[in-house]
């Protein structure tokens, strides 16, 4: 539904404008409720069975009702973790965007130097950082 400025005699109408605005943000909210936005955690290194894995983790952090962000799966689309200045340079972008989400998701019974790197940031932003196992199962230790 478009909102107009104008009245029906086409002179701006700015307060009815804001208020239908107003409305029509607060039905979307109650349409589309807040999901927090997760960093998922998980080995790499270009490998096909951690690729499908990493993607495994996010479509349960779909379920789960958050919004998962996984940038080992993102940046290796389009640049070459082979080059090691690309690599420092996806390394330093997902930093960037693990400072803009809610939660740090980690997957796995192993650490990795990435995903170390990516906790200790985490921890110092004092992000919640919640561990799951590879079968995505909380994890207790």
């Amino acid at each position: 539904m478009s909102i107009s400025y104008y009245n029906s005699e086409h002179y701006p109408d700015p307060t009815a404008y804001h208020a239908l605005r107003n409305i029509q943000r607060e039905e979307f909210r109650k349409a589309h409720p807040h999901r927090p936005l997760v960093y998922i955690c998980s080995p790499f290194g270009g490998d096909e069975q951690n690729a499908e894995s990493a993607r495994r983790y996010c479509r349960f952090a779909v379920t789960q009702e958050t919004i998962p962000l996984a940038p080992h799966l993102h940046y290796p689309q389009f640049m070459d973790d082979s080059d090691p200045v690309q690599r420092k340079t996806g390394l330093w972008f997902a930093l960037v965007l693990l400072c803009k989400t809610d939660e740090l998701w980690v997957f796995g019974e192993r650490i990795t130097a990435g995903m170390k790197r990516e906790i200790l940031q985490a921890h110092a932003r004092g992000l919640p950082i919640k561990l799951f196992t590879s079968d995505c199962e909380v994890r207790t230790s």
